[in-house]
């Protein structure tokens, strides 16, 4: 049986071994004799191979009709935070590529290093750039990089990595890759085989093993969890389980494969597929559909690619490969003086955390880190019209690095677009008591700009959301499929007290409880770099026989001297308000000027601080932190969060307790979501929804939007749908 298998694996090497030689030397002949071929513009990993068997780079020329994009190609920059163009990302290739002349090298991130805080504050528009710098996270001979590259001159500068002790976040092209890797293994195809499993219909996909100690030392290792593919486009409701496979990153070698799962069947594939097409039950369809409409256009405008201004808005906008989108100098303008005024130097998603409830050996290092492991914004595809984003939408592109440090085009990664959807801004209706009826209202219009990632099974939507009253709402939506546990039972009837660590789904299928947390940087710049943070208690007073009441609500404000002072965990029985304001700008009446988070997506984590997990994601031990402002500290859970320790988080930043009272400082909001799966969510989940709110308090004199302009029926235009030939 043994020299079979050898000749098999044998036959099947020498098969795959022609094939890749014959597609190398016949592909182009066939792509050019199909010319619909050559538009590869994607940033997928077929269209990134397919352009290096041509010869060829990413074609950056063809553009959607939707984008906001012309022609990448010739994009200059022109604000300081404008990221990298293709050109600046081209010179910077190419010193790369000096660098490690004879070396395998792989480019983990490639971004604009951004000019210091006061260099940015200082220019004006028509002032002369800053000096343009890159910052470059890469590998090489099994070490980890980082170094600044002067784009004009070609200077680098290295940086000391030896304080971290994770790795970069992983490459597409290092998932593409791994994922062969256990077919290697004869032993992992028999066992596969032996479940029944076909292994053309087999499909592992790599995930982050988190950190559990000395013995995952020394090495980049992923774990790939495998499914089946056949008969379902949903093959996450297909596991494979037991079978983990434990792989070296940088060599791709197979180290263990775990396999302690055979007597579970795997689940059937009847209806799980969540696609129009292949559901057989009649398709649900309002007769009118919904729409909003602006024939007219936008009332929003985006100069040079980035810059945005609507209404009393204006903040520059752009996509990241680890944050997704970061929205930086955000100014509102003032209603009474016209003046435009700082609010937030930068906000972004800066880290996310994924823990699932199960201990056991196949699950208990699910505990995922998905910008700083996988990249945020690396994993956004391209958004979908009309039902992504409405109509009126507009898309913006961003440009990406490859692992070789090529650019590449990832279009309609953001959408922008105005939403009313018919709430008001104020309102107020008189009795005749004044004598006369006074009724007023005011709609309520708000730009949102927003982005999607799909991290393997799961999809995130993060909004953030302006409105004229100055208010910035961020809001993240969960969607997509919950990763389920393959199980033997069918019913509950068949479980007696045993553990399943979640909810039977469906026949043989487990959806496992789990946590998600989204961590935001907050660089609140309220009227200037410096602010205090006050925590603006509510606590029950007595009247002591004073009023025939017996109690009232106090308010208590204390302001955070330090970083210790400002790390809050929300209670509901001892309520506070928490403002950030600027204790060198008043009202006319007195109060300092400021704004307030208002929490809501309040799950606090369960974990012992203790636990290796709940130590890497130690920014989820409280909801609300204030650091004094440090360039370095931007990322939660590290710099280097794959297999990270905890020893460059959030948490350690703040127990140094430096000073933050009238300081530049940052806020931190960490929202999150508890999830108990239910059947509702086989087998693909509906959205789920929770945000939190900068509001203005007492930033403004009153009202800002107290003589904004009703609607009027004549203004509106009557859209009547177009009758079809």
């Amino acid at each position: 049986m043994e020299r079979k298998n050898f000749l098999r694996c044998l036959l099947f090497i020498f098969g795959a071994v022609l094939l890749l030689i014959f597609t190398v030397y016949n592909l182009p002949n066939e792509l050019s004799n199909n010319p619909e071929l050559l538009e590869c513009t994607t940033n997928s990993p077929w269209c990134i191979s397919k352009n290096r068997i041509l010869g060829k780079k990413p074609n950056f020329l063809h553009q959607p009709t939707t984008t906001l994009g012309h022609d990448h190609t010739a994009d200059v920059p022109h604000h300081p935070l404008d990221p990298l163009t293709i050109q600046e990302m081209n010179k910077v290739h190419k010193v790369i590529k000096s660098l490690y002349k004879d070396t395998v090298y792989s480019v983990h991130s490639l971004v604009l290093e951004e000019p210091d805080k006061e260099v940015v504050l200082k220019w004006k528009k028509g002032d002369d750039l800053p000096p343009r710098k890159a910052s470059v996270i890469a590998r090489a001979s099994g070490k980890s990089y980082i170094f600044t590259v002067d784009i004009e001159t070609g200077e680098v500068v290295q940086q000391d990595t030896s304080q971290f002790s994770g790795y970069p976040y992983v490459t597409l092209e290092d998932m593409q890759a791994v994922v062969w890797a256990p077919f290697s293994r004869s032993d992992f195809n028999r066992s596969i085989i032996a479940r029944g499993v076909d292994p053309k219909n087999a499909a592992c996909l790599p995930f982050s093993s988190g950190w559990f100690g000395e013995a995952e030392e020394g090495r980049r290792i992923v774990k790939l969890e495998c499914f089946n593919t056949e008969g379902t486009a949903n093959f996450y409701m297909r596991p494979i389980e037991g079978i983990i496979v434990i792989v070296d990153l940088d060599t791709n070698e197979v180290l263990e494969i775990v396999d302690k799962g055979k007597h579970i069947p795997i689940p059937k594939a009847a209806g799980t597929d969540y696609r129009l097409s292949a559901e057989n039950s009649p398709v649900f369809k309002l007769p009118n559909p919904v729409s909003m409409e602006q024939p007219n256009g936008p009332n929003f405008v985006i100069e040079n690619e980035h810059l945005v201004k609507w209404a009393n808005w204006e903040f520059h906008l752009k996509p990241d490969p680890r944050a997704g989108v970061m929205i930086s100098r955000a100014r509102v303008r003032d209603s009474e003086t016209g003046k435009m005024r700082n609010v937030m130097y930068k906000g972004f998603s800066s880290e996310l955390f994924v823990p699932y409830m199960d201990p056991e050996e196949a699950w208990y290092f699910k505990t995922y880190m998905d910008a700083g492991e996988y990249g945020f914004g690396l994993q956004s595809l391209a958004l979908d019209p009309l039902n992504d984003c409405p109509r009126n939408a507009q898309y913006m592109d961003a440009i990406f690095a490859a692992a070789d440090g090529t650019p590449y085009v990832r279009s309609n990664m953001i959408c922008l677009f105005e939403r009313y959807s018919g709430d008001a801004a104020w309102r107020h209706t008189e009795s005749p008591i004044v004598g006369e009826e006074i009724r007023e209202a005011r709609p309520k219009v708000s730009l949102v700009a927003r982005m999607v990632a799909s991290l393997a099974n799961y999809d995130y939507v993060i909004d953030w959301e302006f409105q004229a009253d100055g208010l910035i709402h961020v809001k993240v939506s969960l969607t997509g499929i919950v990763i389920v546990k393959g199980t033997s039972y069918v019913n509950m009837n068949q479980v007696n007290g045993e553990e399943l660590y979640g909810t039977l789904l469906s026949e043989n299928i487990i959806g496992v409880v789990h946590d998600h947390y989204v961590n935001f940087y907050l660089d609140m710049d309220i009227d200037g770099i410096d602010n205090s943070f006050v925590n603006v208690h509510l606590q029950r007073e007595y009247t002591n026989g004073k009023s025939p009441r017996k109690s009232y609500m106090k308010v208590n404000k204390e302001v955070a001297k330090t970083e210790k002072e400002a790390q809050i965990k929300l209670s509901l029985y001892n309520p506070s308000e928490f403002h950030v304001v600027n204790p060198n700008k008043k009202t006319k009446v007195g109060n300092p000027v400021g704004y307030k988070v208002v929490p809501a997506g309040t799950a606090a984590s369960l974990l012992d601080p203790e636990d290796p997990p709940q130590k890497r994601s130690a920014f989820t031990n409280n909801q609300i932190w204030v650091t004094q402002y440090n360039k370095s500290e931007q990322w939660s859970g590290g710099l280097f969060a794959y297999q990270s320790h905890g020893e460059d988080t959030l948490q350690v930043w703040s127990d140094r307790d430096r000073p933050i009272e009238n300081r530049d400082i940052v806020l931190w909001y960490t929202l999150g979501f508890h999830h108990v799966p239910c059947q509702e969510d086989f087998p693909m989940m509906p959205t789920v929804s929770a945000g939190f709110d900068l509001k203005p308090v007492n930033f403004f004199e009153r009202n800002p939007v107290l003589r904004v302009a009703p609607y009027v029926e004549k203004e509106l235009l009557v859209c009547k749908a177009v009758a079809s030939a």
